[in-house]
Formats: C-alpha cells, sequence, structure tokens
C-alpha cells in the first residue's frame, strides 16, 4: 500500500476503523469527516444501474440484455463497449461501483440466476467477465466481481454448503473469476453467501486471502454480498474487508473486542482499512462533475448488442428472414409486453422501452396481431388460441412469441423444471398441426425444454435482450441485421439428461457436486448424450467456410507458447459474423479428461467472398488440468487434438501438437502400489517395464481348466499391489527385490 493511505489509517482511533469497514447505509461506504475521508456510491448492476435514491425510487437507466444474452455474443470488444456505456451512466448518476459482472459456472439450468450469470463454461466466462471489468473501469469507475464462489443455485443460499472436489474447483468454478482477477483487476470483488466444503465464503480464509489475494495477486478490497456476514471479528481475520449493507454499527462493537483481547490482530484490521480506503480516495478523486450521457445513444447501442446476443437456432427452408411483402401472424403476449430483463438485484428501470410491436409498426411491416395465450395463467384459453389459429391460417405465416413469464424465473429461487408454460406449447403444436409455416422467439433467462422442435421452421433464442429488444428482433426477423449469437450454454433435450440433476439442489443445507468436472457439454460429451442445441450453436444468414489449419510447433512444452492460425471464408451473399471456436482434445490418462475443452475464439465479421486468417496463442495452461495430489496444474504428456468449428460438436478442422512437459506428476511409492501405476507413469514406466516383466516371466499365461485366460491374468497382474506379488510369486520377487524396485521408483517421486 502507498505510504501516504498508511498514515492516514494510522491517524484513525479504533472506533473509527471499526466503522470504517462497515457500510455506511444499504449504498454508501463510511466517511470520516475530520480525516477528509469521503463518503462513496455503489450499486446493483451488472447489465445497467439500479440506483435507489433516498426516497426509495429508482433512477432510470439504459437496460442492456442481461448475462445470459452478453455471453452469447462471444464478443469480448461488444461487452466491453457494454461496461463503458455503464461506467459513463455511473459518472453521470455518480456512482463508483457497479455491482458485477456475475462470474458464477451455470450448473443447472434450474438456478434462478442463471439469466444473469454468463456461461456454463469457465474460459468463456472469464473472458466475458474479462472484458466488461475492463470496460466499466475504462471509465474511472470499479467492478464489483460476483460472486465469489459457487453461488449456483438460490435454493438455500444464504447458508448451502457446497461440497466440491479440488480439481473441479480449480478447472471449473475458480477459473473464470481467477482470468478476470489476473487481466482486469476488478477494483472490488463479492463474496457469496454459500460456504464451499464446510467453511461459509465470508469468513473463508483460503479462497478470501490464500487464493485470491497470495495466488492471483488481487490488490482491491472484498465486500460482503449483502448479509452474508455473521461472526465479523472471523470475517476481517480471513481477508472480508467490507460489510455491506451498513447496519448501523451492530458489529462495530464486535470487532473493537475482539482487537482488544487480542483475537483479531490490529494489523489485519489495518489492512481491511487500507484496502477500502486506497479504493475510496482514487474514486473520489476519478469522479467526473457534471457527466452526462446521451440516453439516445445508449438506446441505440443496446439495439445493435441486442442483436448481436441473439441466437439463431433453427432456420428449417430459410424461412428467415422474413420477406418485406409477406403478412405475418404475430402471436403472443410478449410482442406487446416484452420480457427483456429478470427479476431481482439486477432489475432496472429503464429510459426507454421498446417492443416487437412497436418496432415492426415503425418499419412499417405487414403483420397482424393476437395475444394467443396468457401469461397470468398456465391454462390455454380456447378464445385467444382461435383467434390466433385463424390469424395463422389466413397468413399462412405464424410468428410466435414464447417464453418464461418473470415469475417463472427469478433472483431468490430456483425453478422446479424446464418447461414453457402448458398453454403455450400446446397453442405451438396446435399451430404446426395447422400446416403453416411456424417461428418461434424464446424470451427466456435458461434453457427450456422444446417438445415441438423438430415441427417448428426457425427458433431464435433472444433470452432477456434489454429495453431495445423488440426492436433488434424486429431488425434480426426481416434481415436488417444478420444473426451472429452462439449459445454460451448446452440446451439439453430434458432436465433429467443434466449433470447435476440427482443432485440440484440438494438437501438440508448440503449440496454434493458430484459430476466434477463435468458441467456441461463436458458432460454430455463425455456420456454420449444427444442435446437439443450443444453448446457454441448458432445459424447465420449466410455460410462460412474453414481453410488451411496451421499449426506453429509439432511438439512443446508447458514453457512454450503454441500459434494456431486458421482461415474463414464468408461463402454466402450476406455479411455477417461467425464465432472460430478452438477446442483441445487431451489424451486423458493421467486424469479422466472431458473429449474436448474450449480453449479459445475469435468473433469475425466478413463482407460476402471476404476471408480473413484468425490467430490463436495456447500457452501451457491451456493444455493442463488440476493435479490434486501435486496442487498444481500439469500438462499431460503424449498427442493433444486442436479442434477448429463453429460449436462443440460442428468441428471444421483438425490438428495436433505433441506435449513434452518438463513437469510430471510424482511418483506415490509405495509398497502398495499397483504394477498399472508403475509402468502408465512416464518415466517409471519406459524405466521398469522391462525389469518388472522379466521377473515375471515364468508367469503362467493360463490355467489347465481354462478359468483363466491369458488376458484375466494380464489384467489380474497389472491391478495388483507390488506387495502382493511378492506374495505370489516369492521366488521371483523376494523382499530384496521389492525393495531394490522401490529404491529405484523413489527416483521419480
Amino acid at each position: 500500500m502507498k505510504q501516504g493511505i498508511r498514515d492516514i489509517v494510522a491517524q484513525m482511533t479504533l472506533q473509527e476503523k471499526c466503522a470504517f469497514v462497515c457500510g455506511l447505509d444499504k449504498w454508501h461506504t463510511e466517511p470520516i469527516e475530520r480525516l477528509g475521508i469521503p463518503s462513496i456510491m455503489m450499486t446493483d448492476g451488472p447489465h445497467g444501474l439500479r440506483k435507489i435514491v433516498e426516497d426509495g425510487h429508482t433512477v432510470q437507466a439504459t437496460c442492456f440484455p442481461a448475462g445470459a444474452g452478453l455471453a452469447s455474443s462471444w464478443n469480448r470488444d461488444l461487452i466491453k463497449r457494454v461496461g463503458a456505456a455503464i461506467g459513463e451512466e455511473a459518472q453521470a448518476e455518480e456512482i463508483s461501483i457497479v455491482l458485477g459482472p456475475a462470474a458464477n459456472i451455470k450448473r443447472s439450468p434450474l438456478c434462478g440466476r442463471n439469466f444473469e450469470y454468463l456461461s456454463e463454461d469457465p474460459y468463456l466466462t472469464g473472458e466475458m467477465a474479462k472484458s466488461h471489468i475492463q470496460g466499466v473501469q475504462s471509465q474511472n469507475v470499479g467492478t464489483s466481481l460476483k460472486h465469489f464462489c459457487a453461488n449456483n443455485q438460490e435454493t438455500m443460499r444464504m447458508r448451502v454448503d457446497e461440497i466440491i472436489d479440488e480439481r473441479a474447483l480449480r478447472e471449473i468454478y475458480l477459473a473464470g473469476f481467477e482470468t478476470a482477477v489476473k487481466e482486469a483487476a476488478p477494483a472490488t470483488v463479492m463474496c457469496s453467501y454459500n460456504s464451499v466444503n464446510g467453511t461459509p465464503l465470508a469468513c473463508n480464509k483460503r479462497f478470501l486471502t490464500d487464493v485470491l489475494r497470495e495466488e492471483w495477486g488481487f490488490d482491491g478490497f472484498v465486500v460482503s454480498d449483502w448479509g452474508a456476514i455473521k461472526q465479523r471479528a472471523e470475517c476481517v481475520s480471513a481477508g472480508l474487508d467490507l460489510e455491506m449493507p451498513g447496519t448501523k454499527g451492530t458489529f462495530n462493537d464486535e470487532i473493537e473486542a475482539a482487537v482488544l483481547n487480542g483475537t483479531l490482530p490490529e494489523s489485519k484490521l489495518d489492512e481491511a482499512v487500507e484496502h477500502i480506503l486506497s479504493f475510496v480516495l482514487d474514486a473520489a478523486k476519478a469522479q467526473k462533475k457534471g457527466a452526462s450521457y446521451s440516453k439516445e445513444e445508449h438506446d441505440r447501442f443496446a439495439r445493435e448488442a441486442a442483436a448481436e446476443c441473439m441466437v439463431l437456432l433453427k432456420n428449417e427452408d430459410e424461412l428467415l428472414p422474413f420477406n418485406s411483402s409477406d403478412t405475418i401472424a404475430v402471436i403472443g403476449a410478449f410482442a406487446e409486453t416484452p420480457r427483456f430483463q429478470g427479476g431481482g438485484s439486477s432489475h432496472i428501470q429503464p429510459n426507454k422501452t421498446t417492443s416487437l410491436l412497436d418496432a415492426l409498426k415503425e418499419q412499417g411491416r405487414r403483420f397482424t396481431y393476437s395475444k394467443g395465450f396468457s401469461l397470468e395463467s398456465d391454462e390455454l384459453d380456447e378464445a385467444l388460441a382461435a383467434e390466433a389459429l385463424d390469424a395463422a391460417r389466413k397468413a399462412g405465416i405464424a410468428l410466435v412469441m414464447a417464453g418464461l413469464p418473470a415469475h417463472y424465473e427469478s433472483e431468490g429461487y430456483d425453478r422446479v423444471h424446464m418447461q414453457l408454460p402448458p398453454n403455450q406449447n400446446k397453442l405451438i403444436a396446435r399451430l404446426c398441426a395447422e400446416g403453416v409455416r411456424v417461428a418461434v422467439v424464446l424470451s427466456n433467462g435458461s434453457p427450456v425444454e422444446l417438445p415441438w422442435a423438430d415441427w417448428v421452421d426457425s427458433i431464435l433464442e433472444a433470452y432477456l435482450g434489454g429495453q431495445a429488444s423488440g426492436a433488434a428482433l424486429a431488425d434480426l426477423l426481416y434481415g436488417e441485421a444478420n444473426p451472429s449469437g452462439r449459445l454460451a450454454e448446452t440446451f439439453p433435450m430434458r432436465l433429467q439428461d443434466n449433470p447435476s440433476y440427482l443432485n440440484f439442489p440438494g438437501a438440508q443445507n448440503r449440496v454434493e457436486y458430484r459430476e466434477s468436472v463435468f458441467v456441461g457439454y463436458r458432460y454430455y460429451e463425455k456420456k454420449e448424450l444427444g442435446v437439443r442445441f450443444p453448446f457454441g450453436h448458432g445459424l447465420s444468414y449466410t455460410s462460412f467456410a474453414y481453410e488451411t489449419l496451421r499449426v506453429s510447433k509439432e511438439r512443446m512444452n508447458e514453457r512454450d507458447l503454441l500459434s494456431v492460425s486458421v482461415t474463414v471464408r464468408n461463402t454466402g451473399k450476406r455479411s455477417g459474423q461467425e464465432v472460430v471456436q478452438l477446442y483441445i482434445a487431451a489424451p486423458g490418462v493421467q486424469a479422466n479428461r472431458p473429449y474436448k475443452e474450449l480453449k479459445g475464439f475469435e468473433k469475425v465479421s466478413l463482407a460476402p467472398g471476404e476471408c480473413q486468417t484468425v490467430l490463436f496463442e495456447l500457452d501451457g495452461r491451456s493444455f493442463s488440468y488440476f493435479d490434486e495430489y501435486e496442487n498444481t496444474w500439469m500438462c499431460e504428456p503424449g498427442k493433444h487434438k486442436l479442434l477448429i468449428g463453429s460449436s462443440s460438436v460442428d468441428i471444421r478442422l483438425k490438428g495436433s501438437v505433441e506435449l513434452v512437459p518438463e513437469c510430471l506428476p510424482r511418483l506415490r511409492v509405495s509398497p502398495y502400489m499397483t504394477v498399472k501405476e508403475v509402468l502408465d507413469h512416464p518415466k517409471a514406466g519406459p524405466a521398469l517395464s522391462d525389469r518388472i516383466w522379466q521377473l515375471l516371466s515364468s508367469r503362467k499365461t493360463e490355467s489347465e481348466d481354462g478359468a483363466l485366460n491369458p488376458q484375466m491374468i494380464d489384467a489380474m497382474l497389472r491391478e495388483m499391489p507390488l506387495a502382493s506379488l511378492a506374495a505370489s510369486y516369492p521366488e521371483q520377487f523376494t523382499q530384496e527385490v521389492l525393495k531394490e524396485l522401490l529404491s529405484k521408483l523413489n527416483a521419480f517421486a
């Protein structure tokens, strides 16, 4: 810390320090006027500002697409621009910290807050969160990366204990946070309500200090989620700096008493004060007096962003885009009353709202409108349905605005199923039975089951697209914009297929992550389980060809960098954007690995006939898994496939590189290690395999009665501990021979 900060802290009384690490109220930090320390304001995000003023009303702000949509853009630059726009509005409202982005992994499609989260994949999550932070903080406004960590459900969220193995933590649930912290340096990190492996995050020294600060180099301050603190002094000791919201001094005496009785060193309290004070003073200087922004420009940008976030899932016989001469039967209440954001702390009071009907009228499109179904009831209203069916028959083309009503998903509770309301499913099925062409637009924050997906012609996933979602939809439906979104999560066929199905949301305040690292597409592909729409999937109104894959090296170690390039060409008749995705498939011998993992992506914009070469840079971490025994990242030796495609299953080009790591897992030497463990070790195996098989040369290859065949005997020997070999083959495996082998094996330990 700067010496000037320490000098100010040295002037503070113990009571002032105790007050300073607790909020003034719901949104402000505690000022200390005698030392010239101001109060700063923070407010909810992350896809717009939710500033609540003293009289209780919420200030208007631009509502951009929610996290589920933003991540589906796969566009780092777009996310930065959204962040910068939010930062501009924060400066105009004298806000110093925007609470977001939310980098929790989508473990289950049922999580009520999935609309706010980014992806099921940690690499994509980290890249999107990093870009958001960089955008907001480019305006000298801080961010609060949340909710650290494993806040993956709303059920029991205030006290649930998440039981997660270390490898899953490192590879899945921490990795996105790690990228964002190391590469974007958020001003603050917000700890979550839940516990991980028995310890609440608010007082979890391992995560808040050992991992966050000492391993990752975080130098901002840690703030609690609102109301997450229970033992305040213990939280300070663990690395929790600021308690929010303010509790009017409830915990001040507890901190003071802990310092006075020696259970909390005052130096730890000083650290917390320094972390907060450093940002507060910088933020006060960074405030732009008289700052403003153009609501009209931000609304236009929200429209552009929303169009890029929507995903064209299906488009049989190119029903979309509609011909401007067609009359379309628009059906569904969402066309008139759009659902464009989620409920809870991220709920924004928008500057403006444009529905699809508003946009179609403004553009002069030919259409009729029928409500079709009620959003307040799941029962099919026969009168509304009949009106919609009649309109569809007359037009020949039906556009159904379907999705989840607001009460189906929200912060505070999880969904109990993945289904759309029954009245919507029934109406869509009846429309398909009429023989008319049907396009469905979905407004939802998380995957839904689509029993009619094979019957309709087109499906456009709009997610919760923000205040300009209606205008963006109109642009896409009529070809004024070209769909370029890609799924940041898998759409399974049914809820029961999801890897967390048997262990979500848990019971008795405990949930076990038994699927470990096999989350999302990692599970579906390993299980060879068909899905409705795969991770990374998305269609365009044009087409792209992949050409000329080049890999800079044939062999590398974990300290090397590898360059991979591919040329992409627009082979269609429209300008469009393609998301080029790079996956790595590891050998999976040393550890049980997914079939493939996303390790790079780039979004390119191409005119018809235009081509562009995309370059990826991969380092050792790109190929690594987390070895729990070594407690570090390890590269597995052997051939790694490099897979280039337009989704996790649509692989267009393949290459490979041979990994020859310098650092290998230590051999866990013991008389009880198996022959297989010795033989499979990349160094011990080649060195000792001849000696082992020489000692076993007199073994029987089969039994006289045929009960034991050669394959069985060989398998049994490989799974036999060395000590058991000494018992089974005493003449060959004497105690001296066993000691000799163990001594040689220790050289590889």
